[in-house]
């Protein structure tokens, strides 16, 4: 089922026989769009209605066809569930065909059909593989109403996994940075070039045997007889695996990246997928970097590391949307918060609530960082340091300037080792930035956190 008009005509009879209701203008654009890989606002932009009523459209529709392509149908899959259910359908209709066919001709015609059905996915690059449409489970990802401009990032992160294969990625920042719309994003433009595709979420701390079982539950259901490893299927057919909130299974009150006791088996099953052969890629989200990835980044090492930061001037999109004033001070708005996205979210909320709008009204001491609804997530990242990075982090917020690491508090109890190792936790952490001042490396305390941590101990 190629053609898009095919696509809306089935759908249109499926709903007719289940509701007697065809369907809707705004839920035939929503189809066409997403078939040919639309997005909800590009949808509603050549609807002329808002996106809102797109996504309440869509949810409705996709609401009435999960009976027939699954619970899990989103607009991600709908056209490889489509696309699977149309060529099951043919197969059923051939072998009903076949079965009216002479005994010999039928049992041989019938076993060639199971033989193909049984047969293990063709090799990444096989012509087979360009043409089909990979299997997809979303069930565990995020819904983002808005993707904001992240095209440098994205086109780095599709160079190492179509490029350069990289077998191992991990993208972090800080909570609300944008880590899973982008991944999401480079799913929807990268996932013809792979046969599967999961998004799992280590919110709950699975371990690594119960991630595993779940990793060859899907992998198994297409791919007859099941593989022993996981390695197996990363090299028998190509994959693609997020692992979302990775830092659920790393220690509080430690160095940025240690395993959580009896996490320690993650540690290696990421060493093993970096180093060993295969046509897969496994990406992490998490607001810090695991310890091992650095060794493993090195020279010939097919591992990347990708720290996500702010939006940049990109970041006007969210203050068009909440449609703030005195436009000459957004600049300075964004600079202020980072180009963080959800920060600018919530800041240009308050902005409305109490300013209606007036980002000028808002700035008018631009000496005071307002933080608000930011502290609880401020203080989600603060609970998880080790008491060295605190009394690091105590001491930046204390200076006024970005700092040499040669130059560490004359008062500090700490060692030099344990002063370095600090900073670059806090460094791995997305707190502490590296800066270059006068051709030297100087390291920089995040402002937002920075005005929070003086906050705390009343230091202004």
């Amino acid at each position: 089922m190629k053609n898009v008009e095919d696509v809306v005509q089935w759908v249109n009879n499926l709903i007719v026989d289940k509701t007697g209701e065809h369907l809707t203008p705004i839920q035939e654009a929503i189809l066409t769009g997403v078939w040919q890989r639309q997005k909800y606002p590009q949808i509603a932009k050549e609807f002329n209605c808002s996106e809102s009523h797109v996504k309440k459209e869509a949810a409705k529709l996709w609401e009435k066809l999960r009976e027939e392509l699954g619970e899990d149908l989103n607009k991600f899959n709908f056209r490889s569930k489509l696309e699977k259910k149309h060529i099951v359908s043919n197969i059923s209709h051939l072998h009903d065909s076949l079965l009216q066919i002479d005994n010999v001709i039928c049992g041989q015609f019938i076993q060639t059909i199971k033989d193909t059905q049984n047969r293990s996915p063709s090799p990444p690059d096989s012509p087979q593989n360009k043409e089909r449409s990979p299997i997809i489970n979303l069930t565990e990802a995020p819904e983002f109403p808005y993707f904001y401009d992240r095209t440098s990032e994205l086109s780095t992160l599709k160079q190492w996994i179509l490029q350069a294969h990289t077998r191992l990625i991990t993208i972090y920042g800080l909570s609300g940075i944008g880590k899973s719309a982008i991944a999401l994003k480079l799913i929807e433009q990268t996932q013809t070039e792979f046969d599967y595709i999961i998004w799992l979420s280590l919110t709950n701390t699975p371990t690594l045997s119960t991630l595993q079982t779940e990793l060859k539950q899907f992998f198994g259901r297409s791919q007859q007889p099941p593989l022993p490893t996981i390695i197996d299927y990363f090299r028998s057919s190509h994959c693609l695996v997020i692992l979302d909130d990775v830092q659920n299974i790393f220690k509080s009150n430690q160095l940025a990246g240690q395993y959580l006791t009896d996490y320690e088996d993650y540690g290696k099953f990421f060493k093993q997928i970096a180093t060993s052969s295969h046509q897969s890629c496994l990406i992490l989200l998490s607001w810090e970097k695991p310890r091992e990835i650095t060794a493993l980044e090195a020279v010939n090492r097919p591992a990347r590391t990708l720290h996500l930061k702010g939006l940049g001037e990109q970041s006007t999109e969210i203050l068009i949307e909440k449609e703030l004033t005195d436009e000459e001070k957004w600049s300075d708005l964004i600079a202020l918060y980072q180009g963080h996205p959800s920060w600018l979210n919530i800041i240009a909320s308050t902005i409305v609530e109490l300013f209606d709008g007036s980002v000028s009204q808002f700035l008018a001491d631009e000496t005071d960082i307002f933080l608000g609804d930011l502290e609880p997530l401020l203080e989600s990242h603060l609970e998880r340091l080790s008491d060295s990075e605190k009394k690091v982090l105590y001491w930046l917020a204390s200076q006024n300037e970005a700092v040499d690491i040669l130059r560490q508090p004359t008062d500090s109890d700490l060692s030099q080792s344990e002063f370095w190792q600090a900073i670059q936790s806090l460094a791995r952490r997305g707190l502490v930035e590296k800066v270059l001042v006068g051709g030297r490396s100087m390291f920089l305390l995040n402002p937002v956190f920075k005005a929070y941590i003086q906050c705390k101990l009343n230091l202004i």
